[in-house]
């Protein structure tokens, strides 16, 4: 049924029925390197362009989560999945060959989050028994995109992150499970201004406070009703603002609130900066530890709210401000 403004809280909540994680050679000498299903050394993943290596980060993980849930390809109705490059490249050339009808979705880092939510929906409906939702990222092929070529060999600002290489993938369902989707809340643009693309935490953090203010006056609830509220990317730049945003508008949230850009990497040992970033970063983290600390029931609720800067080079080109989003799922043990 609708909450409020902007939220959804479902009356036949759909489960999470498997989740699956690929991720690079960075990412498996971080703190959450044992959680992965698979690490991949060669940055290329074998192929011949950044491009290639991510279609092929996404076709991995989207067998791995259909193979882990003991479900045919058949059985998947739609697929719900995007990325950061032109046109979804990643995602069309790697999920073409599974032919799985597709919903191409394009929320920056928030991607995820959209995916969820609209797999949820379809779910939760009637409009499918089993969907695939996902979302990936590549390092080098976004700063190509839309920062620098690696061979400039750009100085990275403090504020800057680093784009996760990885993909996630979860698959909803109306099996039962351990871990049910109970609500949603769809995320506003939100621009405060802010121009600076080295300096995502800044550009996302309002539109995450914006959601995450919104979600409680829907639902009538308070951080304390969360044992976890988890943004996507924000970062260490990122996560100060939101804190104090939120203070702004009457809610602590620091006690139980966590971010998957500073859980991807340490800062101290691999110089990522303000920590991790991109759609692969809160696909993955979520899919290779939250997921698993909600169905041994460590987590009993969860607020999960990637975030997404929502820019372009043809946009940063003409001078113009990046905009920010986020998109929440109500995640419970059961």
């Amino acid at each position: 049924m609708i909450k409020g403004l902007q939220s959804i809280q479902f009356d036949e909540a759909p489960y999470i029925q498997a989740g699956a994680s690929v991720v690079g050679k960075k990412e498996g000498e971080g703190p959450l390197a044992k959680l992965f299903d698979e690490i991949e050394q060669d940055p290329m993943f074998g192929k011949d362009s950044w491009e290639e290596a991510e279609s092929e980060i996404q076709r991995r993980a989207a067998m791995r989560v259909i193979n882990k849930s003991n479900l045919q390809k058949s059985e998947i109705r739609y697929l719900f999945s995007g990325d950061l490059l032109e046109q979804e490249t990643a995602t069309s050339f790697g999920l073409m060959d599974l032919e799985i009808p597709l919903f191409g979705l394009y929320g920056a880092c928030s991607t995820m989050g959209e995916a969820m939510s609209l797999g949820a929906m379809v779910v939760a409906g009637g409009f499918a028994e089993n969907v695939i939702a996902m979302a990936s990222s590549h390092f080098a092929s976004a700063e190509k995109q839309f920062r620098f070529p690696l061979e400039y060999g750009t100085q990275r600002v403090p504020s800057a992150q680093w784009t996760v290489t990885g993909s996630g993938a979860i698959i909803i369902g109306k099996k039962r499970s351990h871990v049910r989707i109970t609500g949603i809340t769809t995320g506003k643009i939100v621009d405060m201004g802010v121009k600076d693309s080295m300096n995502m935490g800044a550009c996302m953090a309002p539109a995450a406070c914006d959601t995450l203010y919104q979600h409680m006056m829907d639902f009538d609830r308070k951080p304390e009703d969360y044992d976890r509220i988890v943004t996507g990317d924000l970062g260490y730049v990122g996560r100060d603002i939101i804190i104090e945003l939120m203070k702004q508008k009457g809610f602590d949230i620091s006690q139980n609130y966590s971010d998957c850009g500073i859980k991807m990497f340490d800062k101290e040992t691999q110089d990522t900066h303000a920590g991790g970033s991109g759609c692969g970063c809160s696909a993955t983290v979520f899919c290779a530890y939250y997921l698993r600390e909600l169905e041994k029931g460590n987590i009993k609720r969860m607020l999960f709210m990637p975030t997404g800067a929502l820019l372009s080079k043809v946009s940063f080109n003409e001078g113009r401000t990046v905009p920010g989003i986020a998109h929440a799922v109500v995640l419970e043990h059961c």
